[in-house]
């Protein structure tokens, strides 16, 4: 269950008497509904509503069942209409005969720099709860006299946002606590308030709102760039209606429960990133351990990797012969003397021992990546040449992030490691296959010696080649300081083990 989930039972629960037990000694709601009539008719007298043409009153029936009787007409069982059975002690009542002041929008305002007078609109009423009237604005001072006293908002209004994408159906309650310098505040006309009367618990209406907001954010109406929450849906809505003290003992439990489901809440959404990331960090322990020749064990018959790299040297060399390859200008032999790492660059010999990032293996050498590797970056090609969608007479195109889309030629034709040089995720690293382009953003490595170009892939991803990116604006690798990066190079019979293991793992990493 996700902590909104936890949330929406536990409003359930409170709308439904299902939170606390019934106490028989409670006054019952009927009686509190009888007060509300009288102090309705009050208001009437006094001007400050208007007077229904068609009253509702509900009540229940001989036969126990909720009836409807509206204006002259006949009383009519709701029992079908109502959402949900409530216990005895509770009535139901639609939301209009629970309002001191008629249910509407405020006005469409007319707007000043500065003044006394702010306008609530609807992104006042904050995603993450309450009510922030630093995002209001002010309302000309001149328009203010034509807004009736009843119109400003006052300490527990509910508000409903009613228009627009987004936003509509949210609910918020309004606190004097709000305010700010003790400006005067209006509603602007996306805005519906409820104002209960005070026989009643405005916090409990917040909540039974609160349930009911998914039922809001489905009863728009309008066109798709402009839909609207009417206020005669909301004035229709059916209000359970607890005795005034299962009210009060409602509330006290709900801010307890709904206060333990926002720290559930939070724990689920550690627990998500937990999941989230836990299958990719496990990932990175596994390459890991590769890379340092943890994950699998040695074998003493295997050729040493040193014979390897002798290998690849004169392949290199035969193939820069048949001017396949270009020589290397920098060429780097890595070799160990008195237990230290030495490098012999440009026929100079130094101690590598302090850019070492850590042990490997007897049988394992250290070299650079442009030793073991032919790196070169593919083509420009314009993005009106790229389709989205692949075509069987297309080819896949590769960029900085993986397949960008497909075009009509290759320039590239094998089984290739792809490293991303371009943006926030370069260093990243695709395998490409078969016939393919490669962009100007996407470098090709070239494998010597049936190295294995699974395990390559591997080891490349685990090098973390991103962190080599230069730190702009729109992060690059240039091929250059690639080919320097040290890789760590196991007997291939060793690569081939880690690359079995991994692909042992893996599988059982994404199941997790």
């Amino acid at each position: 269950m996700t902590g909104q989930q936890l949330k929406n039972s536990i409003l359930q629960m409170a709308v439904q008497g299902k939170l606390v037990p019934q106490d028989p000694n409670d006054e019952p709601a009927s009686v509190l509904l009888e007060r509300i009539r009288a102090e309705k008719e009050q208001l009437i007298k006094e001007g400050k509503i208007k007077k229904e043409k068609n009253p509702s009153i509900i009540f229940r029936g001989a036969d126990n069942l909720p009836y409807e009787k509206i204006g002259k007409n006949e009383p009519v069982c709701i029992a079908d209409d109502v959402p949900f059975e409530i216990p005895e002690s509770w009535e139901w009542v639609r939301l209009k005969n629970l309002v001191k002041k008629e249910i509407k929008r405020g006005k469409s305002p007319k707007y000043t720099v500065s003044s006394n007078i702010q306008v609530f609109a609807q992104k006042c009423n904050v995603k993450a709860g309450g009510i922030d009237m630093t995002l209001a604005k002010y309302l000309d001072d001149t328009v203010f006299p034509k807004y009736p006293e009843e119109e400003c908002m006052r300490d527990s209004d509910i508000v409903i946002n009613s228009t627009g994408n987004g936003t509509l159906g949210r609910i918020g309650m309004f606190h004097d606590s709000d305010r700010i310098n003790e400006n005067m505040i209006v509603p602007d006309s996306h805005v519906t308030v409820i104002r209960a009367l005070e026989f009643l618990s405005a916090d409990y209406i917040f909540y039974v709102l609160s349930y009911y907001q998914p039922y809001l954010e489905k009863s728009c109406s309008g066109s798709t760039n402009q839909t609207e929450l009417k206020p005669a849906v909301i004035s229709e809505l059916f209000i359970p209606v607890p005795p005034v003290n299962e009210q009060t003992r409602i509330i006290t439990k709900l801010i307890e429960a709904l206060n333990l489901s926002k720290q559930y809440g939070k724990k689920e959404i550690l627990l998500q990133k937990y999941n989230q990331d836990f299958p990719e960090q496990l990932k990175k322990s596994i390459l890991q351990y590769a890379v340092q020749g943890k994950l699998v064990p040695q074998n003493p018959s295997d050729e040493p990797a040193a014979v390897l790299l002798e290998r690849i040297r004169a392949e290199r060399q035969k193939l820069i012969a048949e001017g396949k390859i270009k020589k290397n200008k920098h060429e780097s032999i890595i070799f160990r003397r008195d237990n230290s790492h030495y490098e012999k660059l440009n026929g100079i010999e130094r101690c590598i021992d302090d850019e070492i990032p850590f042990e490997i293996p007897d049988s394992w050498c250290w070299t650079r990546i442009g030793t073991i590797f032919t790196l070169q970056a593919g083509k420009n090609i314009s993005a009106a040449e790229i389709e989205e969608t692949f075509q069987s007479d297309l080819y896949p195109c590769y960029g900085g992030n993986g397949i960008r889309g497909f075009v009509n030629r290759a320039n590239r034709i094998g089984d290739y490691p792809i490293i991303g040089r371009q943006g926030a995720l370069c260093g990243n690293i695709n395998r490409a296959t078969g016939e393919f382009y490669a962009t100007e953003h996407a470098v090709c490595v070239e494998t010597f010696c049936n190295i294995d170009v699974t395990w390559a892939c591997f080891f490349l991803e685990a090098l973390n080649l991103n962190q080599y990116a230069t730190a702009t604006a729109q992060p690059g690798l240039a091929v250059a300081n690639i080919n320097t990066v040290l890789i760590p190079v196991p007997p291939s019979a060793e690569q081939k083990r880690i690359k079995n293991k991994i692909e042992v793992l893996l599988p059982v990493i994404k199941i997790l």
